[in-house]
Protein backbone atom coordinates (compact mmCIF):
# COMPACT_ATOMS: atom_id res chain seq x y z
CA UNK A 1 0.00 0.00 0.00
CA UNK A 2 1.38 3.45 -0.71
CA UNK A 3 2.66 5.74 1.55
CA UNK A 4 -0.06 8.57 1.19
CA UNK A 5 -3.23 5.58 1.69
CA UNK A 6 -1.40 4.52 4.98
CA UNK A 7 -0.19 8.31 6.65
CA UNK A 8 -1.42 11.56 6.61
CA UNK A 9 0.68 14.57 5.29
CA UNK A 10 2.39 14.79 8.48
CA UNK A 11 3.22 11.44 7.66
CA UNK A 12 1.08 10.41 11.02
CA UNK A 13 -1.08 7.23 10.58
CA UNK A 14 -4.31 7.82 9.97
CA UNK A 15 -6.42 6.99 13.00
CA UNK A 16 -9.33 5.86 11.33
CA UNK A 17 -7.58 2.76 9.65
CA UNK A 18 -5.17 -0.14 10.58
CA UNK A 19 -1.90 0.53 9.39
CA UNK A 20 0.10 -2.42 10.62
CA UNK A 21 4.19 -2.13 10.92
CA UNK A 22 3.81 -6.52 11.17
CA UNK A 23 4.66 -6.70 14.97
CA UNK A 24 3.38 -9.74 16.74
CA UNK A 25 1.19 -9.10 19.88
CA UNK A 26 0.12 -11.15 22.67
CA UNK A 27 -2.44 -9.93 24.66
CA UNK A 28 -0.73 -8.57 28.33
CA UNK A 29 -2.52 -8.48 31.49
CA UNK A 30 -3.08 -4.51 31.29
CA UNK A 31 -4.74 -5.46 27.83
CA UNK A 32 -6.92 -8.12 29.12
CA UNK A 33 -8.00 -5.65 32.17
CA UNK A 34 -8.93 -2.99 28.87
CA UNK A 35 -10.43 -5.50 27.33
CA UNK A 36 -12.26 -6.40 30.10
CA UNK A 37 -13.64 -2.86 31.17
CA UNK A 38 -14.96 -2.17 27.35
CA UNK A 39 -16.64 -5.74 27.94
CA UNK A 40 -18.37 -4.25 31.30
CA UNK A 41 -18.97 -0.98 30.24
CA UNK A 42 -19.02 -0.29 26.38
CA UNK A 43 -16.61 1.76 24.35
CA UNK A 44 -14.00 4.01 26.34
CA UNK A 45 -11.61 6.41 25.48
CA UNK A 46 -7.80 6.03 26.39
CA UNK A 47 -8.04 8.66 29.18
CA UNK A 48 -10.89 5.71 31.17
CA UNK A 49 -8.76 3.09 29.82
CA UNK A 50 -5.23 4.34 31.12
CA UNK A 51 -7.35 5.29 34.89
CA UNK A 52 -8.25 1.77 34.73
CA UNK A 53 -4.74 0.85 34.87
CA UNK A 54 -2.54 4.18 35.96
CA UNK A 55 -2.04 2.10 39.45
CA UNK A 56 0.37 -0.20 38.06
CA UNK A 57 1.51 1.17 34.91
CA UNK A 58 1.70 5.00 35.06
CA UNK A 59 2.76 6.29 31.57
CA UNK A 60 0.17 7.80 30.09
CA UNK A 61 2.34 7.70 26.71
CA UNK A 62 2.81 3.82 26.43
CA UNK A 63 -1.02 3.34 27.70
CA UNK A 64 -2.02 5.21 24.08
CA UNK A 65 1.22 3.84 22.68
CA UNK A 66 -0.01 0.38 23.51
CA UNK A 67 -3.45 0.85 22.42
CA UNK A 68 -2.07 2.04 19.19
CA UNK A 69 -0.45 -1.18 19.12
CA UNK A 70 -3.73 -2.83 19.58
CA UNK A 71 -5.63 -1.30 16.90
CA UNK A 72 -3.13 -1.48 14.05
CA UNK A 73 -1.48 -4.98 14.59
CA UNK A 74 -3.40 -7.86 13.16
CA UNK A 75 -0.98 -10.31 13.72
CA UNK A 76 -1.86 -11.86 16.68
CA UNK A 77 -2.71 -15.61 18.38
CA UNK A 78 -6.42 -14.97 18.12
CA UNK A 79 -6.50 -13.77 14.37
CA UNK A 80 -6.83 -10.08 14.25
CA UNK A 81 -6.42 -6.75 15.76
CA UNK A 82 -7.94 -6.84 18.84
CA UNK A 83 -9.86 -3.40 19.28
CA UNK A 84 -11.53 -1.11 16.88
CA UNK A 85 -12.11 2.75 16.59
CA UNK A 86 -15.49 2.89 16.12
CA UNK A 87 -15.76 5.20 13.27
CA UNK A 88 -18.65 7.31 14.15
CA UNK A 89 -16.39 9.22 16.86
CA UNK A 90 -14.71 10.64 13.83
CA UNK A 91 -17.50 12.41 12.46
CA UNK A 92 -16.58 15.76 13.75
CA UNK A 93 -14.66 17.91 12.11
CA UNK A 94 -12.03 18.05 15.47
CA UNK A 95 -11.41 14.77 15.77
CA UNK A 96 -7.49 14.67 15.60
CA UNK A 97 -8.09 16.51 18.84
CA UNK A 98 -9.95 14.18 20.83
CA UNK A 99 -9.40 11.55 22.45
CA UNK A 100 -9.43 7.85 20.72
CA UNK A 101 -12.18 5.87 21.66
CA UNK A 102 -11.96 1.91 21.77
CA UNK A 103 -14.40 -0.90 21.17
CA UNK A 104 -13.65 -4.57 21.14
CA UNK A 105 -13.45 -7.00 18.04
CA UNK A 106 -13.99 -10.88 17.37
CA UNK A 107 -9.87 -11.09 18.49
CA UNK A 108 -10.65 -10.07 22.16
CA UNK A 109 -13.50 -11.17 22.39
CA UNK A 110 -11.96 -14.59 21.56
CA UNK A 111 -8.81 -13.56 24.49
CA UNK A 112 -11.77 -12.85 27.13
CA UNK A 113 -12.98 -16.05 26.63
CA UNK A 114 -10.02 -17.78 26.75
CA UNK A 115 -9.11 -16.27 30.12
CA UNK A 116 -12.31 -16.86 31.49
CA UNK A 117 -13.62 -13.49 31.38
CA UNK A 118 -16.25 -13.43 29.34
CA UNK A 119 -19.88 -13.02 31.12
CA UNK A 120 -23.14 -12.69 28.79
CA UNK A 121 -25.10 -11.02 30.97
CA UNK A 122 -22.32 -7.85 31.12
CA UNK A 123 -23.79 -7.10 27.67
CA UNK A 124 -25.53 -3.88 27.67
CA UNK A 125 -28.85 -3.25 25.79
CA UNK A 126 -28.87 -2.47 21.65
CA UNK A 127 -28.86 1.19 21.10
CA UNK A 128 -27.15 3.95 18.90
CA UNK A 129 -23.26 4.43 19.43
CA UNK A 130 -23.12 7.66 20.70
CA UNK A 131 -25.98 6.30 23.56
CA UNK A 132 -23.91 3.38 24.19
CA UNK A 133 -20.83 5.70 24.60
CA UNK A 134 -22.83 7.94 27.47
CA UNK A 135 -23.76 4.80 29.11
CA UNK A 136 -20.50 3.85 29.21
CA UNK A 137 -18.64 6.71 30.63
CA UNK A 138 -21.39 7.02 33.22
CA UNK A 139 -20.84 3.86 35.39
CA UNK A 140 -16.99 3.75 34.39
CA UNK A 141 -16.72 6.95 35.48
CA UNK A 142 -18.47 5.76 39.02
CA UNK A 143 -16.58 2.30 39.16
CA UNK A 144 -13.13 4.78 38.83
CA UNK A 145 -14.65 6.73 41.94
CA UNK A 146 -15.00 3.94 43.63
CA UNK A 147 -11.95 2.59 43.25
CA UNK A 148 -10.49 5.99 44.61
CA UNK A 149 -12.40 5.48 47.56
CA UNK A 150 -11.46 2.67 50.02
CA UNK A 151 -14.68 2.83 51.65
CA UNK A 152 -16.59 1.96 48.07
CA UNK A 153 -16.29 -1.38 46.09
CA UNK A 154 -18.26 -0.97 42.87
CA UNK A 155 -20.23 -4.18 41.65
CA UNK A 156 -20.57 -4.99 38.13
CA UNK A 157 -24.05 -5.76 36.10
CA UNK A 158 -22.87 -9.42 35.33
CA UNK A 159 -22.58 -10.43 39.10
CA UNK A 160 -25.54 -9.18 40.01
CA UNK A 161 -28.22 -10.74 37.12
CA UNK A 162 -25.70 -14.13 37.54
CA UNK A 163 -26.40 -14.20 41.19
CA UNK A 164 -30.03 -13.46 40.47
CA UNK A 165 -30.03 -15.60 37.06
CA UNK A 166 -32.06 -13.29 35.81
CA UNK A 167 -31.58 -10.73 32.49
CA UNK A 168 -31.88 -7.13 32.56
CA UNK A 169 -35.21 -6.88 30.78
CA UNK A 170 -38.19 -7.41 32.52
CA UNK A 171 -41.97 -7.08 31.56
CA UNK A 172 -43.64 -4.38 33.61
CA UNK A 173 -47.80 -4.11 34.24
CA UNK A 174 -48.94 -0.73 34.28
CA UNK A 175 -51.75 1.77 33.29
CA UNK A 176 -52.22 3.19 29.56
CA UNK A 177 -53.08 7.24 30.99
CA UNK A 178 -55.04 6.71 28.00
CA UNK A 179 -57.03 3.96 27.63
CA UNK A 180 -57.03 2.99 31.46
CA UNK A 181 -56.13 -0.62 29.88
CA UNK A 182 -53.14 -2.25 32.16
CA UNK A 183 -50.55 -3.43 29.43
CA UNK A 184 -47.47 -5.13 29.72
CA UNK A 185 -44.21 -3.57 28.97
CA UNK A 186 -40.35 -4.39 29.35
CA UNK A 187 -38.82 -2.44 31.02
CA UNK A 188 -34.95 -2.43 29.39
CA UNK A 189 -32.97 -0.15 31.79
CA UNK A 190 -30.05 1.60 30.38
CA UNK A 191 -27.09 -0.27 32.88
CA UNK A 192 -27.08 -1.95 35.79
CA UNK A 193 -24.40 -2.13 39.02
CA UNK A 194 -24.10 -1.71 42.86
CA UNK A 195 -22.24 -0.01 45.06
CA UNK A 196 -20.64 -1.50 48.24
CA UNK A 197 -20.06 0.37 51.37
CA UNK A 198 -17.69 -0.30 54.11
CA UNK A 199 -17.26 1.80 57.49
CA UNK A 200 -16.67 0.82 61.21
CA UNK A 201 -16.49 -3.17 60.14
CA UNK A 202 -20.15 -2.92 58.66
CA UNK A 203 -21.15 -3.51 54.72
CA UNK A 204 -24.17 -1.60 53.35
CA UNK A 205 -25.27 -1.83 49.69
CA UNK A 206 -27.01 0.03 47.13
CA UNK A 207 -28.14 -1.20 43.44
CA UNK A 208 -28.74 1.54 40.95
CA UNK A 209 -30.03 1.59 37.43
CA UNK A 210 -28.91 3.85 34.68
CA UNK A 211 -31.21 6.00 32.36
CA UNK A 212 -29.76 7.65 29.86
CA UNK A 213 -31.43 10.30 27.53
CA UNK A 214 -29.61 12.39 25.14
CA UNK A 215 -32.97 15.25 25.19
CA UNK A 216 -34.31 12.99 22.24
CA UNK A 217 -36.58 11.12 24.19
CA UNK A 218 -40.33 12.68 24.57
CA UNK A 219 -41.97 13.38 28.01
CA UNK A 220 -45.02 12.13 26.79
CA UNK A 221 -46.24 10.48 23.28
CA UNK A 222 -49.71 9.89 21.64
CA UNK A 223 -48.64 6.56 21.22
CA UNK A 224 -47.73 4.22 24.49
CA UNK A 225 -45.61 1.91 23.05
CA UNK A 226 -43.70 4.36 21.73
CA UNK A 227 -40.76 4.81 24.83
CA UNK A 228 -41.54 8.17 26.67
CA UNK A 229 -40.36 9.48 30.25
CA UNK A 230 -44.46 9.18 31.29
CA UNK A 231 -43.83 5.18 30.38
CA UNK A 232 -40.67 5.09 31.79
CA UNK A 233 -41.81 6.29 35.30
CA UNK A 234 -44.15 4.65 35.57
CA UNK A 235 -42.77 1.37 35.00
CA UNK A 236 -40.11 2.44 37.74
CA UNK A 237 -43.55 2.96 39.60
CA UNK A 238 -43.96 -0.24 39.54
CA UNK A 239 -40.95 -2.36 39.34
CA UNK A 240 -38.94 0.03 42.15
CA UNK A 241 -42.08 1.56 44.04
CA UNK A 242 -43.71 -1.74 44.75
CA UNK A 243 -40.22 -3.74 45.12
CA UNK A 244 -41.10 -5.69 41.79
CA UNK A 245 -36.99 -5.45 41.69
CA UNK A 246 -36.37 -7.60 44.89
CA UNK A 247 -37.83 -10.62 43.51
CA UNK A 248 -36.62 -10.06 39.43
CA UNK A 249 -32.96 -9.14 41.05
CA UNK A 250 -32.81 -11.39 44.16
CA UNK A 251 -31.88 -8.13 46.07
CA UNK A 252 -33.28 -6.87 49.59
CA UNK A 253 -31.23 -3.63 49.73
CA UNK A 254 -32.20 -0.41 48.27
CA UNK A 255 -32.33 0.04 43.91
CA UNK A 256 -32.27 3.81 42.67
CA UNK A 257 -32.34 5.01 39.26
CA UNK A 258 -30.07 7.53 37.96
CA UNK A 259 -31.35 9.43 35.06
CA UNK A 260 -28.92 11.30 33.32
CA UNK A 261 -29.88 13.89 29.81
CA UNK A 262 -27.71 16.18 28.50
CA UNK A 263 -30.07 19.14 28.79
CA UNK A 264 -30.82 21.39 31.93
CA UNK A 265 -34.12 22.14 30.72
CA UNK A 266 -34.65 18.33 30.05
CA UNK A 267 -33.33 17.85 33.37
CA UNK A 268 -36.16 20.77 34.90
CA UNK A 269 -39.12 18.55 32.80
CA UNK A 270 -38.44 15.38 34.16
CA UNK A 271 -38.25 16.85 37.45
CA UNK A 272 -41.41 18.37 37.03
CA UNK A 273 -43.45 15.34 35.25
CA UNK A 274 -42.07 13.11 38.22
CA UNK A 275 -43.78 15.94 40.49
CA UNK A 276 -46.63 15.38 39.07
CA UNK A 277 -46.87 11.88 39.18
CA UNK A 278 -46.05 11.47 43.50
CA UNK A 279 -47.14 14.60 44.33
CA UNK A 280 -45.47 13.65 48.07
CA UNK A 281 -42.20 13.23 46.56
CA UNK A 282 -39.88 10.28 44.71
CA UNK A 283 -36.99 9.00 46.43
CA UNK A 284 -35.55 6.38 44.02
CA UNK A 285 -35.48 8.74 41.11
CA UNK A 286 -32.53 10.80 40.87
CA UNK A 287 -31.52 13.15 38.12
CA UNK A 288 -28.42 15.09 36.78
CA UNK A 289 -27.53 16.40 33.51
CA UNK A 290 -24.38 15.96 31.84
CA UNK A 291 -23.95 18.37 29.18
CA UNK A 292 -20.80 16.82 27.66
CA UNK A 293 -23.15 14.43 25.66
CA UNK A 294 -25.29 17.04 23.84
CA UNK A 295 -25.21 17.93 20.32
CA UNK A 296 -21.44 17.94 19.26
CA UNK A 297 -19.60 14.36 19.80
CA UNK A 298 -16.39 15.54 22.11
CA UNK A 299 -15.19 12.18 24.40
CA UNK A 300 -15.62 13.63 28.11
CA UNK A 301 -13.12 13.91 30.33
CA UNK A 302 -13.82 11.23 33.64
CA UNK A 303 -16.70 12.25 35.04
CA UNK A 304 -16.38 11.78 39.31
CA UNK A 305 -19.06 14.29 39.85
CA UNK A 306 -21.38 11.40 38.83
CA UNK A 307 -20.51 9.38 42.09
CA UNK A 308 -19.20 12.49 44.41
CA UNK A 309 -21.70 15.38 43.43
CA UNK A 310 -25.59 15.86 44.44
CA UNK A 311 -28.28 13.75 42.59
CA UNK A 312 -31.74 16.28 42.48
CA UNK A 313 -34.81 14.08 43.37
CA UNK A 314 -38.65 15.34 43.22
CA UNK A 315 -39.58 16.68 46.64
CA UNK A 316 -36.37 15.38 48.56
CA UNK A 317 -32.98 16.52 49.41
CA UNK A 318 -29.95 15.68 47.06
CA UNK A 319 -28.60 12.88 47.25
CA UNK A 320 -24.53 11.76 46.64
CA UNK A 321 -23.86 8.08 45.63
CA UNK A 322 -20.52 7.61 47.41
CA UNK A 323 -22.39 8.12 50.98
CA UNK A 324 -24.24 5.30 52.65
CA UNK A 325 -27.48 6.21 53.72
Amino acid sequence: MASGETHDRLSRRHRNRRTSTGKRIAPTERDLLWFQKIHEHGPLSSTYLHAFTKHAWRSDKRARDRLTDLFNETDTRHGGAYLDRPWQQFRTFDSRYNDLVYSLTDASRAALKGHDLWHDRAERPASPWTHAYMVACITASIELAALADPVLTYIPQHAILERAGADLRSPVAIENPRSGKIEERDLIPDALFGLEYQQGGERRFRFFLVEADRATEPSRTQVFNRKSHLRTFLQYREYVGRQLYKQHLNLSAALLVLNVTTSPRAEENMLRLVGELSPTGNSYLLFRTAEQFGRYFKPPSIMDELATGPWRRAGWDGLRIDQPA
